[in-house]
């Protein structure tokens, strides 16, 4: 088992990331002063696959746990699942000395974290990650919630959990598109603080796509180094560098919004996303041609998207005036000035953007 601590002073929490650690979550949850009554959020193929092995090893540590399931897909990451989830957590009998455990990939991650964060004005929460997307992105750093018509992730809360267990094994019934979705915030990773550790991956992407164990563990930890470093320097995003983890999110959020988040996977979002970010970097003078090749020739190379189609690059501008961040015609960006080295600039015009994007439309609407 690899230990990592998230240092936040009295917020403190561990990753544990190892092999069967989904069968020991009950000693490591034991140690953590919970009370003795929790739930078990998941959705309905994860809990199926998983929640008995996690809710029998809870109670074979003397907790009281109950399985409570959640419908799988982005339609559902709501303020009415939530609610239900309240009224579920009331039946039980959870109070404040309660816990909730998150089994499941980010959309349960959010929304059962959420529920933690707000139910009797917050209770104490472990995430146990099962995609790669939720191990190297979701799972570390506090922040849930749940979408609004409007956009993602309009509602939410930090909340750091009490711990996050992470079991690679997990991965191995995953569909592959789900696995390269969670790729893609790996590669983040490295473009944003790791320039040895995106080498590795140019080297071994197809190890790590294959569950290689070595080369998946090691990308799971590391992204969670990255990640846990960002947030123990700004863990509320107070500071801007939080913000360099939303490297290719803002087209991404875009996209994934206009699709009625049911084209594309995030990952496959975000992977766009970075493409443009790089292109926009290039155009600006700020990133080589050398670095936005490798970048977008490693995001091929696994697989990911680069373009997108059946929208057109003027719909993607509106929807990102949106975001409470666009002040006039211009629009907060993360960007690159070298694989390893990006940087927030509030000054990106929206045309800049624009003209990135019609280049990255491969089909006519």
């Amino acid at each position: 088992m690899e230990r990592i601590t998230v240092p936040l002073g009295e917020r403190s929490y561990d990753i544990i990331i190892g092999s069967g650690g989904g069968a020991t979550i009950g000693p490591a949850v034991a140690g953590l002063g919970f009370g003795r009554k929790g739930v078990v959020v998941s959705d309905p193929e994860v809990g199926r696959l998983y929640g008995s092995m996690v809710a029998d090893s809870l109670a074979g540590s003397g907790f009281d746990v109950s399985i409570l399931s959640i419908p799988a897909g982005e339609e559902n990451k709501t303020l009415g699942t939530v609610a239900r989830l309240y009224h579920e957590m009331l039946s039980f009998g959870l109070d404040r000395k309660s816990f909730v455990v998150s089994l499941g990939g980010g959309l349960v991650g959010d929304v059962a974290g959420f529920a933690a964060a707000t139910y009797m004005r917050g209770i104490r929460s472990v995430q146990v990650p099962t995609t790669l997307l939720a191990q190297v992105d979701a799972s570390v750093g506090g922040k849930v919630g749940v979408n609004l018509p409007e956009g993602k992730n309009l509602v939410g809360a930090f909340h750091q959990p009490s711990l996050v267990l992470m079991d690679p094994e997990f991965l191995a019934t995953l569909p592959s598109r789900e696995l390269r979705s969670g790729f893609a915030e790996v590669i983040k990773h490295g473009v944003i603080r790791g320039p040895d550790f995106f080498s590795f991956l140019e080297d071994n992407y197809e190890d790590v796509l294959s569950l290689e164990p070595s080369a998946v563990e090691r990308a799971v930890a590391v992204s969670c180094r990255i990640k846990a470093d960002v947030v123990a320097a700004d863990e509320r995003e107070e500071s801007g560098l939080r913000a360099i983890l939303n490297f290719g999110h803002t087209v991404a959020h875009s996209l994934e919004a206009l699709t009625d988040y049911n084209t594309y996977r995030h990952g496959e979002a975000v992977s766009v996303g970075m493409a443009c970010a790089a292109e926009i970097s290039s155009r600006l003078g700020f990133l080589s041609e050398s670095d936005t090749d490798r970048i977008i020739s490693l995001l091929n190379n696994a697989g990911l998207p680069v373009t997108f189609s059946n929208l057109e690059a003027e719909q993607i501008v509106a929807r990102m005036r949106f975001d409470k961040k666009a002040v006039s015609d211009r629009i907060r960006f993360v960007l690159a000035r070298k694989i390893g080295d990006v940087f927030l600039s509030d000054e990106i015009l929206l045309g800049v953007v624009e003209e990135v994007l019609r280049g990255r439309c491969d089909v006519a609407p």
